[in-house]
This record gives structure tokens, C-alpha cells and sequence, in this order.
């Protein structure tokens, strides 16, 4: 068992549930609340990681960071690093493949939200922002949940975007999913089927927390 390896997966899905919890809340607000031109191309854009082809959506993340990009070379003046074949690198990534995984549950919790239960709101005195966190957010809690274990889940699995923005550096982008990869290459199936039958208990683990979840709070309401 690599326990390095499980260490870097399960830092890297933290990390990428805790970016996205607000940068996937905001994007569904403004896609929810709003009307404007062009919407349909941002919803296409954010939708876009889960129909490419992981290594596809690698190879235009790896040219991103690529030290000659703009977002690489400001990297770089910043810390003196390489953005691609980082732990930083495969942070960014991660928050890229996994966005569609956190905005659409948390786009249809909001949607399933009343408008009558905001006017009300708003007629008691409550602002908007008031009534995002004190009743649109406690109802759209169970989308909000999904989308973080989904998001979860997804990070501590992908293989293919990890390999070509991280590449396989042990104790910085050594992944689980790597590591299986690896002993699969090296013969060593014991511990390949060690590390892929924790990833299958923690996923099921996780999803199934969340349909209990939601389950008791349908029969509660």
C-alpha cells in the first residue's frame, strides 16, 4: 500500500471540495438568478469535463501552464516554480475537470427553491443576501452536499488528467489512481487490488452517506 500516494489524494480532493464549495455556489447563483446573453456558452464551458476525453482536457490544462503562458509565467515570478508538475498544477486541474460535478446539483437544489419562498422573504424585510443565507442556502443544503461528494469522489479517482498535469512524483502528484497504475505496470496486483479496493470503499462509502442523507430529510419534510 502507498500511503504517500493516498496522503497526496486525499489532501489534493480536500482541497478541491473546499475551492469549490464557493467558487460552485457562485457560478449556480448567477447561473440560476440570471437571464443574460451568453449563458448557454458559459453552461457549455463549465459542462465541457465531462465529454472530453481526460487526456484531451490534460493536454489544454498542461499548455495553460506551460511557462510561457500567461498564467504559468505569472506563477513562476510568484514562486519561482513550475505551475505544470506540481502539486499546485494538479490543484488548479483538479478544480477544472471537477467544476460540472460541483455547479450542477447546486443549480438543482436552487432551482427546486419556490420563488414565492424568496418573495416572502423579501416582504418580511430580509435583503437578498439575507435570504441567500438564511433560507435559499439551508434548503439547497442537500445539492450542496451531493456536489461536494461527487466532487470528492471524482478528484480521488481521475487518472488521466492527473497523469498529464502532474506526471508521477512521489509525495507531490503520486496519486492513488497513479500508484495503481503503476503496480498494475510492475505486476505487483496485490497491492494494485489493496489501493483499488479502498478507493471502492470510500466511494461507496461516501455516496451512500449521502443518499441516506437526503433520504431522511425527505421523510422528515
Amino acid at each position: 500500500m502507498d500511503w504517500q500516494a493516498f496522503e497526496v489524494s486525499i489532501m489534493l480532493a480536500v482541497l478541491t471540495c473546499l475551492s469549490l464549495l464557493p467558487i460552485g455556489l457562485a457560478l449556480a447563483y448567477l447561473l440560476v438568478k440570471s437571464n443574460f446573453m451568453g449563458r448557454g456558452i458559459i453552461e457549455a464551458i463549465i459542462t465541457l469535463p465531462l465529454v472530453l476525453p481526460p487526456t484531451v482536457l490534460g493536454y489544454f490544462l498542461l499548455v495553460g501552464m506551460d511557462n510561457d503562458s500567461f498564467l504559468g509565467s505569472v506563477f513562476v515570478s510568484l514562486t519561482g516554480q513550475s505551475l505544470a508538475f506540481s502539486f499546485a498544477g494538479l490543484w488548479f486541474a483538479s478544480i477544472i475537470y471537477s467544476l460540472p460535478f460541483a455547479v450542477q446539483p447546486m443549480m438543482r437544489a436552487l432551482e427546486k427553491i419556490e420563488p414565492e419562498i424568496r418573495e416572502a422573504a423579501w416582504c418580511s424585510g430580509l435583503s437578498k443576501w439575507r435570504t441567500f443565507f438564511k433560507i435559499e442556502l439551508p434548503l439547497a443544503w442537500p445539492g450542496i452536499i451531493t456536489a461536494m461528494v461527487l466532487c470528492f469522489s471524482h478528484t480521488l479517482g481521475e487518472f488521466g488528467v492527473v497523469l498529464m498535469i502532474g506526471g508521477n512524483i512521489a509525495g507531490e502528484t503520486r496519486t492513488l489512481s497513479i500508484a495503481i497504475y503503476d503496480s498494475v505496470l510492475a505486476f505487483e496486483h496485490q497491492q494494485a487490488q489493496t489501493m483499488s479496493l479502498i478507493l471502492l470503499a470510500i466511494a461507496l462509502v461516501t455516496i451512500s452517506v449521502v443518499y441516506s442523507f437526503n433520504r431522511t430529510r425527505v421523510l422528515r419534510f
